[in-house]
């Protein structure tokens, strides 16, 4: 238990880290933080305050999905929303181009490894990657399919309010999969507590977001 626990914390630091990485690199976002960044720019309200809302709001709709948090989904609202904001604090803007590269790939590779940390804790999924599941259950609906029309709608959301679409929008999405499933793999414990919550797993392939 206390390497779960651990597992799942340093995870979701690390995801909150990474998602700060993405907004200073300033070469787009994942989808939920375009959105993200859509709604806190025109609310007033920090980033990190917009994903723990977002993230209770989302635990809401799980409701009439019939879905169970476990304590990682609770933990995953608190802790990524006060680390993203934190990290937003600590991280400078990046100016250079190729600096700016550099920060928006190893945000991505942070992504990977901090989502296969906390998904391989075994400790529940993120409340969108429960959202997703859930509406899969009720539906009937493919993953893909799903996951594909939850993910373009937050992003065309978000892009609408003046969100960040970019060349590291992209890269996220083609590159989150394949690290998360490496990172799985060569990560002793991860990979098998992984495969006991293979939905969310699968969940998080495509597009990550824990958060």
């Amino acid at each position: 238990m206390t390497n779960r626990l651990a597992s799942l914390f340093i995870g979701l630091v690390l995801y909150g880290v990474s998602m700060a990485m993405m907004v200073r690199a300033g070469l787009g976002l994942d989808p939920w933080d375009v959105f993200h960044q859509g709604v806190a720019d025109n609310t007033g309200l920090s980033f990190g305050t917009v994903t723990a809302l977002t993230g209770v709001v989302v635990l809401l709709i799980w409701i009439p999905l019939r879905q169970r948090p476990g304590f990682g989904t609770v933990a995953n609202v608190v802790v990524i929303a006060v680390s993203v904001d934190a990290a937003l604090a600590l991280i400078p803007t990046v100016e250079p181009l190729a600096a700016r590269i550099a920060v928006m790939l190893a945000a991505v590779v942070t992504n990977a490894f901090a989502t296969a940390l906390y998904i391989g804790a075994g400790m529940g999924p993120g409340p969108r990657d429960g959202l997703m599941t859930g509406f899969v259950a009720r539906t009937g609906g493919s993953i893909r399919l799903v996951r594909t029309a939850i993910e373009i709608t937050v992003l065309a959301i978000g892009w609408a309010l003046g969100g960040s679409v970019g060349v590291g929008t992209v890269v996220y999405a083609l590159g989150i999969g394949p690290l998360v499933h490496l990172f799985s793999a060569v990560m002793p414990g991860s990979h098998r507590n992984a495969r006991t919550t293979e939905p969310a797993t699968e969940t998080v392939e495509p597009g990550a977001t824990a958060a």
